[in-house]
């Protein structure tokens, strides 16, 4: 049984029952799966079923594939409501009723998942009351919990939010999800380095020079400008997302594919970050922006600071980028570069692994010079794979180009890619927390990232930069980068501003 907390909001509709629905296609579920939604709204079992099944635009796609009318029908069927009044602080005896009766109607043996799509201040209050109910007990069936990021706003929260549900549910019991982690291609990342002796002698310091993440969307903040205000770019994505591909990049082999041995790997990886303390450190290797008003194809573009819900002088940056080393031997020296933003050309996220050129140049003269060998890792969109590497040109001489060698997802006609929530959905029903954030792995991305925080609000001369809407952020981006090098932009710019300023 999947109890849904917060049921009556967009995640639900927009996402789990999707997310579902194609699992109920695919023949994914078991027979006796059953929805629980639970909210503070006044509705029906029916009036739920139209809400996120019947009526939900959300599955018009669905329908477009061939989904038939039964079949809806079918999965309709599945979903009831409880309404749990005006306050999640409640006495929760009428929803353990009704869990036992609909237990007892779909013989679901006990097993239960809680998924809590509320805001996480509501989290402790939700699971407080299930263990008043006697609702958290693994006596009779199993009893998961999943929890939506933000997983806390700091360190300091973090903890007090891993306290206060490990108050009343084991460490075990407990799922964060972290949507990045079910994309195929970010496990792909494991099986890449871990299965492929081409790649895992290669994977440390002699043979790569840097590496390389870039998260970049091109829509702006859209209607989140209140909630983004309060948060920015590096706790909105950095602090979660991007830092648990880092754990994947960084992390040693682990034992085998074990839940916890993997998450074992990917938490001492994250301590193994060097965590920037000093002002000179911090300034050196960070950057913070907004994007500006711009205008592209002929369309304006709002600035941050014009957004609804954004305070007309805010310092929340929408472009963030880091430079920091990993202290371990297998990656000592190796410079990380990591950005995320808002507002960019287009819409990617990618793993660039750089390799070291030749000790010694042969083809001194031949066009080589600054075209590394490269493994590009495209998480999104068009998940895919893609190597560079030198090729002769043909003719006389020894002229060097690059060469693409790439493998697309969606090459695979036959194979049926199934989407995050899908795959992450799955994997708490079959108790697999792979893909779940252990209460140590938030813990320590929050210990990296809480230094930076602080300084871009508390420290001197600390520079908020601009960057037109449509580019590839501020100007002295490429500062960042050690060398000659440059960021690798997968995209045209889109817009004619330079694009570059200081705005505070």
């Amino acid at each position: 049984m999947l109890v849904i907390f917060g049921a009556s909001g967009d995640l639900t509709a927009r996402k789990l029952v999707p997310a579902l629905f194609k699992l109920y296609r695919a023949g994914e579920l078991p027979q006796n799966f059953v929805v629980l939604g639970v909210s503070r709204s006044d509705l029906t079992d029916g009036a739920f079923r139209k809400r996120v099944v019947l009526d939900s635009p959300h599955l018009s796609d669905e329908n477009d594939n061939g989904a038939s009318d039964e079949q809806i029908k079918g999965f309709a069927k599945r979903f009831f409501y409880e309404d749990v009044g005006s306050s999640y602080d409640s006495d929760y005896q009428q929803l353990r009723n009704r869990i036992e009766d609909l237990n007892d109607m779909f013989n679901t043996g006990g097993n239960i998942i809680y998924y809590l799509s509320t805001p996480p201040t509501l989290y402790e209050t939700i699971v407080k009351n299930l263990a008043n109910a006697d609702l958290n007990t693994q006596n009779n069936g199993w009893k998961h919990i999943i929890v939506e990021k933000p997983f806390g706003y700091s360190l300091k929260t973090a903890k007090e939010l891993n306290r206060g549900l490990q108050r009343f549910f084991d460490e075990s019991q407990i799922y964060r999800i972290d949507h990045y982690l079910g994309k195929e291609t970010v496990q792909n990342l494991l099986v890449t380095r871990f299965a492929n002796s081409i790649f895992e002698p290669l994977w440390n310091r002699i043979y790569i020079h840097h590496i390389e993440i870039t998260n970049a969307e091109s829509v702006g903040v859209e209607k989140r400008g209140g909630y983004y205000d309060k948060s920015g770019a590096l706790r909105d994505m950095f602090q979660n997302h991007l830092l648990q591909i880092v754990s994947l990049v960084v992390m040693e082999p682990p034992i085998g594919d074990a839940p916890e041995e993997i998450r074992n790997e990917k938490v001492k990886a994250l301590k193994s970050l060097r965590i920037m303390r000093d002002e000179e450190t911090l300034k050196n290797n960070t950057i913070r922006a907004q994007y500006v008003a711009s205008e592209i194809d002929g369309k304006k573009i709002k600035g941050y600071r014009e957004e609804e819900g954004v305070a007309p002088n805010s310092t929340t940056e929408t472009y963030a980028a880091v430079k920091f080393f990993v202290d371990n031997w297998r990656w000592h020296g190796v410079p990380f570069y990591v950005r995320t933003a808002k507002r960019m050309p287009t819409k990617v996220t990618e793993v660039v692994i750089h390799f070291n050129t030749p000790p010694h140049q042969i083809f001194k003269d031949s066009g080589i010079r600054g075209k590394d060998n490269k493994l590009i890792i495209r998480i999104q969109p068009d998940e895919g794979i893609l190597i560079k590497f030198g090729v002769k040109v043909p003719g006389q001489g020894f002229k060097v180009e690059r060469a693409n060698l790439d493998f697309y997802y969606s090459c695979l006609a036959e194979t049926r890619v199934m989407q995050a929530y899908e795959r992450l959905l799955l994997d708490a029903m079959q108790g697999d927390a792979t893909l779940y954030a252990r209460a140590d792995e938030v813990e320590a991305a929050w210990e990296f990232v809480d230094p930076i925080l602080d300084y871009w609000q508390n420290g001197k001369n600390v520079r908020m930069y601009g960057y037109a809407a449509g580019v590839w952020g501020p100007e002295n981006a490429d500062d960042l980068i050690e060398g000659p090098g440059n960021w690798r932009n997968p995209g045209e710019n889109l817009a004619d501003d330079p694009g570059y300023c200081v705005i505070c």
